[in-house]
């Protein structure tokens, strides 16, 4: 039975384009040399061939099913299957100079053709789980604000309590440094780094940097891309990282790109990698209009306005990415040093993290003193329209006070039964990624609330009690047919509140005349 799986995956490949028709017997004497196979016999009629299923799901478990059985897993976990069957892929492609050749090929007759045979390759090579990803649940919230894509990421596997032990006794390694260090490309992994041994990036020139460009395992989006420096270099949001971006977006102008802030809270969860993040989709936040259109002086060629969005978003819209550049940099060096009091937006505390007015700041400034913290930052995100670029600059503030300790900008507490992580690049732009543990505790919910039970207090389900009270009265009636659609309806407006928590200007009367001052501000030079 072992032979029918292992000509099954290098038929596969065939079919994949990831190996030719020349490399056949290569491929399956590599496959055999993994699995302690010292010889192959190619399976004839029924009895020897027995049905293998064609999908690569299946091909990869009846593989690691023989593994495991005759031990060449060190344990039979989702850990050890995850390391053994990305080093058979791994067997199954190209080298990276031969990926980048083609891709390169066909960037010369275009841009979306080498994207096209990119992400393709990155899933044919199980790089991008397919059979995982389908299973992550997503649907869409109507809001005022257009419609707003909500996802429950259940395509991250769990690592086991063993690998979690093991993982803990074994000898920290520095290699490679992060998990967006071009050193993964090929390496075999740990327990507690994953294998990228069909992992390939293809080298791209930005800010006449170099950098590189792949896609995420996770895809959160269609074409869900990363751009990585080749350094393993800090995080930092400044007039370099804006020609980066425009530069990326030249170079694919069917993608927009956008980079996390450059603080914690109000950042991605990796600070410590140079990055960004792109791909070829249209968030809601990017089809919103602009509500209020302004000028800046010494920028007048520039359209700019404000987005009507739940979080604080200023839009530049030009055909040269160098004026916007310019502007934006004018923007992050006026919004880093802006103190507006009235409204709560604090750039700076002390090391102790006492809050600083202005004129304490001026005064520490004046008297040479350096603690000071920064808590304004932008997360910046360009595309283009055609022909027109447009720069969208979100206004961030990761200011914490003992009410909100993890943020007066962040999901306030009363919303962490649904989402407490950091707000990075992906949800500011309107697509909210949900922790896996909701599913369980939805299911769980649905039957309390069909059943009428009392939830109590020792149940993980309790912390979602006063939220579902609260919506409860809204639907007259509630069966087994439309509760799903409620809950997923009411998870939408709890992400739309946490947009609304993340913006600096709240979109009341008060608010949107804080974000005035801010835009005279810009004027007042």
């Amino acid at each position: 039975m072992i032979y029918s799986y292992i000509r099954a995956l290098a038929e596969y490949a065939l079919n994949a384009g990831l190996i030719q028709k020349e490399d056949r017997c290569y491929t399956i004497n590599r496959l055999l040399e993994a699995l302690n196979l010292e010889e192959y016999e190619e399976p004839q009629g029924a009895a020897e061939a027995p049905a293998v299923p064609g999908n690569l799901e299946d091909i990869l478990r009846g593989l690691l099913d023989y593994a495991a059985d005759k031990g060449i897993l060190k344990s039979n976990s989702i850990v050890y299957r995850d390391l053994f069957d990305t080093k058979l892929m791994g067997l199954l492609l190209p080298t990276p100079s031969e990926v980048i050749h083609k891709f390169y090929a066909l960037y010369e007759e275009s841009p979306r053709k080498a994207t096209d045979y990119y992400y393709k390759l990155s899933q044919d090579s199980d790089y991008i789980r397919r059979y995982r990803i389908v299973k992550d649940r997503k649907w869409v919230t109507k809001t005022e604000y257009g419609n707003i894509d909500i996802t429950i990421n259940l395509s991250k596997p769990e690592k086991d309590p063993k690998a979690i032990a093991e993982a803990k006794l074994k000898k920290q390694s520095g290699y490679p440094k992060c998990l967006l260090c071009v050193e993964n490309e090929g390496y075999a992994g740990r327990v507690d780094h994953p294998a990228r041994q069909n992992h390939r990036i293809i080298p791209v020139i930005i800010n006449n940097q170099e950098f590189g460009f792949q896609y995420s395992p996770y895809v959160y989006y269609n074409e869900h891309c990363i751009v990585l420096n080749r350094e393993h270099t800090p995080m930092k949001v400044d007039k370099e990282a804006f020609r980066k971006l425009f530069d990326f977006v030249k170079l694919f102008p069917h993608y927009f790109v956008g980079s996390n802030a450059d603080l914690p809270i109000v950042g991605g969860s990796i600070l410590t990698h140079d990055h960004f993040q792109g791909g070829n989709y249209a968030f809601a936040m990017a089809k919103a209009p602009v509500e209020k259109e302004f000028k800046i002086k010494g920028y007048e060629k520039v359209q700019a306005g404000i987005v009507k969005w739940p979080m604080s978003v200023i839009r530049l819209k030009s055909r040269e990415a160098e004026e916007l550049i310019e502007l934006g940099d004018y923007i992050l060096k006026s919004w880093r040093n802006y103190t507006d009091e009235e409204a709560f937006i604090y750039a700076y505390s002390d090391s102790p993290g006492k809050i600083l007015s202005n004129r304490e700041v001026k005064e520490r400034m004046q008297s040479g003193k350096g603690d000071l913290e920064p808590h304004n930052t932008i997360t910046p995100i360009a595309r283009r329209k055609d022909g027109i670029y447009e720069f969208d600059l979100v206004l961030r503030n990761n200011v914490t006070t003992k009410e909100h300790p993890l943020g007066v900008y962040h999901p306030h507490s009363e919303l962490h039964h649904i989402k407490k992580e950091n707000i990075g690049l992906i949800e500011v732009m309107g697509l909210a990624v949900l922790p896996a543990r909701l599913k369980e505790e939805m299911e769980e919910l649905q039957g309390a609330i069909l059943s009428g039970r009392e939830i109590g207090k020792e149940e993980e389900i309790y912390k979602h009690k006063e939220w579902m009270e609260d919506f409860l009265p809204k639907y007259q009636e509630i069966n087994a047919e439309n509760i799903n659609d409620i809950l997923q309806e009411e998870i939408g407006l709890v992400f739309l509140k946490v947009l609304e928590h993340a913006g600096v200007y709240k979109r009341d009367a008060a608010g949107q005349k804080g974000f005035e001052r801010f835009i005279a501000q810009l004027n007042n030079r």
